[in-house]
């Protein structure tokens, strides 16, 4: 009989699969049981748990998240940030949302499409044509790519001007 490795790459495996079925409660009940006696906190990790906040709809909670990550000593990366940003979105915060995003340019952190795009939707969302443009044009003059995402994102907000 074979045990099954209780480590970091176990838990997150299966807190993404609980992300990907849509059982938030349950990768957040994983990740709760990710203690550091006994399995190491990571940002992979916390990513999948923030991701599925994201997912349910719980921006709090994934705002929590977000707030132990320094707590943990855990560095967020560029898809913590996007993760966290998209929540916000999908929570219609636009504000925390372009907070966030600020926080990643001030970090050092590597700017990316998904989060430009997130912020960009959550302006939109949020009636805030003016900002969601303003980033906009800040992408223009970036080396992040725009996609067809972004493109339509701007328009909508153009439409709601």
């Amino acid at each position: 009989r074979s045990k099954v490795q209780l480590d970091t790459i176990t838990f997150g495996a299966a807190i993404s699969a609980c992300e990907k079925g849509g059982e938030c409660q349950k990768a957040l009940q994983l990740f709760g049981a990710m203690t550091p006696s006994t399995v190491k906190l990571d940002t992979a990790a916390y990513n999948a748990a923030i991701s599925a906040c994201e997912k349910a709809g719980e921006l709090k909670q994934a705002l929590r998240l977000f707030t132990s990550m320094a707590q943990s000593k855990v560095e967020p990366n560029p898809i913590t940030f996007s993760a966290v940003i998209s929540a916000c979105e999908q929570g219609g915060d636009w504000e925390e949302a372009v907070q966030i995003f600020s926080m990643m340019a001030e970090r050092g952190v590597q700017l990316d499409t998904i989060a430009f795009n997130a912020t960009i939707s959550a302006c939109e969302k949020g009636g805030r044509w003016e900002k969601a443009l303003q980033l906009f044009s800040g992408l223009s003059q970036s080396q992040v790519e725009l996609d067809i995402i972004t493109f339509c994102a701007a328009i909508s907000a153009c439409e709601k001007s």
